[in-house]
């Protein structure tokens, strides 16, 4: 077993395994116990970690082999939706990511790229085997579907339906990832449009996948867009606007559309107000990344634009997840060439954690309907 020791654990306490024991036990889960759900603990070590540390200690001791869970996602809907989470929020990595929220914009221009590098670069290999046909990485629509593959194309459809859009029209996908939905309405709706993303692979891959169709795919950051488009849709990007630009991304997208036009924007959000994001996925997974609450949003368009339609549909997020990560397990034989058992156990618990966090129902997977001066006769809610 590949095990690594972080280098700030405290030596093992038999008082701290009470601690853990007892938090675990709210939420119906043993160490070492015997059901799919329950806690294998392999070095003692960790209880001291994980009360020092918080949910960063939570996973750097996974990736470092010290427990583990038959059912990684289960555990993790058992202590979501105990609440465990909130008895941790205000370990030492917090107050310092609470502080750095404060005086710095993680998300300028300059750092907006720095997701792309780390997450969206790290390989389009990985990313073709674990998202499926459609290169969507983003919650699918499952009302109806069976697959992924059909989920993310029902979500294509169901962004193409709310925003009502014809042949002809000129659309801008802000946060465009691999081009899958650009092609996807040129392929079926005759439409073209501009996609932009931050991350060089992605661009790469995209100018490739929407070939010879009316598509532009460009490397840049939101704020540095110009023209007019009859719509304008963001999916999975807002979470990377960050808090003190979320306000600067709705008056950029009101002087990108047209008056008649509407904004569609999908995002990930939380039930509650914060100012930071979980310390571990902040370090491994998404760098300056921040979940925005139904408040946040709403301040940042008061004033700019009409709320026509709020659809949440988070619980299909956990489906979601749950393929890529089959996906992702049932191709490790091929990645493994390239990547290390580190960074398997990483996007493990990455992918597993967030599964269990959204049947949790701790964090939401939104779609808003903006419209620049509200529908002539109102908005017909599309599902």
């Amino acid at each position: 077993m590949w095990v690594r020791f972080p280098p700030s654990a405290p030596n093992y306490m038999p008082s701290t395994k009470k601690q853990i024991e007892k938090l675990l036990g709210k939420a119906g889960v043993k160490i070492n116990g015997p059901e799919f759900f329950d806690m294998q603990v392999f070095n003692e070590n960790l209880y001291s970690c994980i009360l020092s540390s918080g949910s960063l200690g939570l996973g750097e001791s996974y990736m470092s082999g010290w427990w583990d869970v038959p059912k990684l996602d289960q555990f993790f809907y058992k202590v979501l939706s105990a609440n465990l989470d909130k008895e941790f929020s205000f370990s030492p990595g917090i107050i310092l990511a609470y502080l750095k929220s404060l005086i710095f914009n993680l998300q300028s221009i300059h750092r907006a790229f720095i997701v792309g590098k780390k997450h969206y670069d790290i390989g389009n290999d990985l990313y073709e085997l674990m998202l499926g046909k459609t290169l969507a990485y983003s919650c699918g629509y499952w009302d109806k579907a069976n697959n992924l593959d059909d989920a993310q194309k029902a979500k294509f459809d169901l962004i193409c339906r709310k925003i009502k859009l014809k042949k002809g029209d000129n659309i801008l996908d802000i946060g465009c990832g691999w081009g899958g939905f650009l092609k996807f309405v040129a392929e079926n709706y005759g439409a073209k449009g501009v996609g932009i993303t931050v991350s060089k692979e992605q661009v790469e891959f995209a100018k490739e996948f929407c070939k010879n169709l009316p598509i532009e795919i460009k490397m840049g950051d939101y704020r540095t867009i110009s023209g007019k488009f009859d719509y304008i849709i963001s999916v999975g990007m807002f979470e990377h606007v960050g808090l003190k630009n979320c306000r600067t991304f709705m008056l950029k997208t009101k002087e990108l559309l047209k008056d008649n036009g509407l904004l569609l924007l999908h995002t990930i959000g939380a039930n509650e107000s914060s100012l930071i994001s979980d310390p571990w996925l902040n370090k491994y997974i998404f760098p300056n990344g921040k979940l925005p609450s139904i408040a946040q949003i709403s301040k940042s368009v008061e004033g700019l634009f009409v709320v026509e339609d709020l659809h949440n549909f988070g619980v299909s997020y956990d489906k979601t997840l749950m393929a890529w990560f089959e996906n992702f397990d049932k191709n490790w034989p091929i990645l493994k060439n390239k990547y290390s058992e580190k960074f398997y156990r990483i996007w493990k618990y990455y992918l597993l954690s967030c599964a269990g966090a959204f049947r949790a129902r701790k964090i939401q997977l939104w779609q808003f309907v903006l419209s620049k001066n509200g529908e002539v006769g109102g908005y017909k809610s599309v599902r």
